[in-house]
């Protein structure tokens, strides 16, 4: 499976099958949008995540939610520019704990 890096520092991956993804990460993912046929994951970036909602580059979330209270830590949605309209289309629980959420982007009317 192909994997595409986003970094402004990394040169050569030691991944096989990687792709460094440079410049402007909006630019570059929406060409790949247009380029490959099927998903794109983003695995535990928060910040990634916000700056592809920010520019609606985000057609569905699925989001783990583990039923640990830390207290502090960064939010997954920071202020955005409007608000984001998503619905929700799935709901798991994974080993009995673990809540599975998929939202998909509701289309501006």
């Amino acid at each position: 499976m192909p994997k595409y890096v986003v970094s402004s520092t990394l040169e050569d991956p030691a991944w096989n099958n990687s792709t460094i993804l440079k410049g402007d990460v909006v630019n570059e993912v929406s060409a790949l949008k247009q380029e490959l046929d099927g998903e794109i994951g983003v695995p535990a970036s928060f910040q990634l995540v916000r700056t592809l909602m920010e520019h609606d580059l985000v057609d569905e979330l699925r989001l783990k939610i583990h039923p640990v209270v830390l207290g502090a830590g960064e939010r997954l949605f920071a202020e955005t520019s409007d608000k984001k309209p998503m619905r929700l289309v799935d709901t798991k629980t994974i080993d009995g704990e673990v809540a599975y959420l998929a939202y998909e982007r509701v289309p501006e009317a």
